[in-house]
């Protein structure tokens, strides 16, 4: 019998752990990445003898597939994407063809904000229970390398977008849409409702015996429920009304109740802050009942949580100024969850490569909280403009350490320094990581 010919586009790790369990599951692999792949990369396919190219795709090669699994960052509109589409091959995500190879039980977060932490401390509670469960997606290893190599009972995926764009027959047993708010509309035609159904395809498989579990309080998450039919058991979030079934925030509390079972924490306990954060901790607590873990470990967890760096990181305090690292901060909305976390006044640090941003979203609250605003990008024209007649204060720097000197010289003791760019960081960094690290290390230099 022929061997099927799966073609991997895109040689990191979401494309290698294609490859990887391609070849276990009996495929004719070949991977092929127009940049050049990483000797990490590299080596394992030399060793698994997994045949590739990089620096260039043979388009010929490629239209030969049967299969093609993408990486998430390449889009449709690439012109071997289009080809591929011509022809009529399957394009699918490594999250779709990885859940073919699966009986765990997949726990699927996404949302435009909040998934990471969500994700991270969801896997957090289900470790704490000693629960045999792999943390995949967006994040951490490849969930088709885990899949070829360990036998994980759960898994945790973290899930964009544009992974939710390639899938077919994906079905968490367990999902989460967090929040949807304008994001990567450059992806999407710069229409909304283009991005909205792609993060409404996590739940396009699920069945009335899985859970759907969403913040009741977006509009556009409501007024998409309205439109279809949802077979999922659905459990809402709220920081504003009291729900019997799903989650909610009474005052300083968080409540949780599911089919009778009634669970309570206090929010201020907990080490992550911000009302953003009270939604990603409900989220946790329901996937954490809907798995059957106890209260005390839900609890133990909680309280022993550690988030990834980058997200409201509080990196030093300087002569009583509190110095924070939202770099992760890539979004209007993000920003907007990070002012409403403080009550101090705020020196701003913002600006970036603009993704179609609306900053009407913020600007009251710009206008009660933050006394300036530091732009640190070149391309500073569009921040300037809106912020102009609002902040008291602006500066304009392409240099991070000038961006943190300048931001002490403008606050006092009880103040706010916050790096939450609502941008991304391509224009002056590698990535939002490598912004939040030269922030970190600029900070650092103010004591040094």
């Amino acid at each position: 019998m022929l061997q099927k010919k799966l073609v991997v586009l895109g040689g990191g790790e979401s494309g290698i752990g294609a490859a990887i369990l391609g070849k276990l599951k009996g495929f004719d692999v070949f991977l092929s990445d127009r940049s050049p792949i990483s000797d990490k990369y590299r080596e394992v396919l030399l060793r698994e003898n997994i045949n590739f190219e990089e620096g260039f795709h043979t388009e010929s090669l490629i239209l030969d597939a049967d299969e093609v699994v993408k990486s998430p960052g390449i889009p449709d509109k690439a012109p071997i994407i289009k080809a591929l589409a011509a022809k009529g091959i399957s394009i699918i995500s490594e999250i779709e063809f990885a859940s073919r190879y699966t009986k765990a039980k997949l726990i699927a977060i996404t949302g435009s904000n909040g998934k990471t932490t969500t994700s991270l401390l969801t896997y957090h509670l289900l470790r704490e229970a000693n629960l045999n469960v792999g943390l995949a997606g967006n994040i951490g290893e490849s969930f088709a390398w885990q899949i070829a190599e360990k036998n994980f009972d759960y898994y945790v995926l973290e899930i964009s977008s544009f992974q939710l764009d390639n899938i077919v027959n994906f079905h968490p047993n367990i999902s989460v849409i967090l929040n949807i708010t304008p994001d990567h509309l450059d992806r999407y035609n710069y229409d909304f409702q283009n991005y909205v159904d792609s993060k409404f395809n996590i739940i396009r498989n699920q069945t009335e015996n899985d859970d759907f579990i969403y913040f009741s309080d977006s509009e556009v998450i409501i007024s998409e429920l309205l439109k279809r039919t949802v077979l999922p058991k659905k459990w809402a979030i709220s920081l504003k009304d009291t729900i019997t079934e799903g989650g909610y925030l009474d005052n300083q509390k968080l409540v949780s109740q599911r089919e009778g079972e009634h669970y309570e924490q206090d929010f201020s306990e907990l080490p992550i802050k911000g009302p953003h954060n009270a939604v990603n901790a409900l989220a946790s607590i329901l996937v954490a009942q809907s798995v059957g873990l106890s209260h005390e470990v839900i609890k133990s967890g909680l309280l022993t949580f550690i988030n990834a760096p980058h997200r409201l990181e509080q990196v030093a305090v300087v002569d009583g100024v509190t110095f924070v690292n939202d770099s992760k901060a890539t979004n209007v909305d993000s920003v907007f969850y990070a002012l409403g976390s403080f009550e101090q006044p705020i020196v701003l640090i913002a600006g970036g490569v603009d993704k179609g941003n609306d900053y009407s979203q913020i600007e009251e609250l710009v206008k009660k909280k933050v006394k300036a605003l530091i732009i640190l990008t070149p391309d500073f024209k569009k921040l300037k403009e809106y912020f102009g007649e609002i902040v008291p204060q602006i500066y304009v720097t392409e240099d991070v350490q000038d961006a943190v000197n300048q931001a002490q010289r403008w606050s006092v003791a009880g103040d706010i320094v916050l790096l939450s760019p609502a941008c991304a960081s391509f224009d002056l960094f590698k990535n939002y990581e490598d912004r939040g690290e030269k922030f970190k290390q600029a900070v650092k230099n103010l004591i040094s």
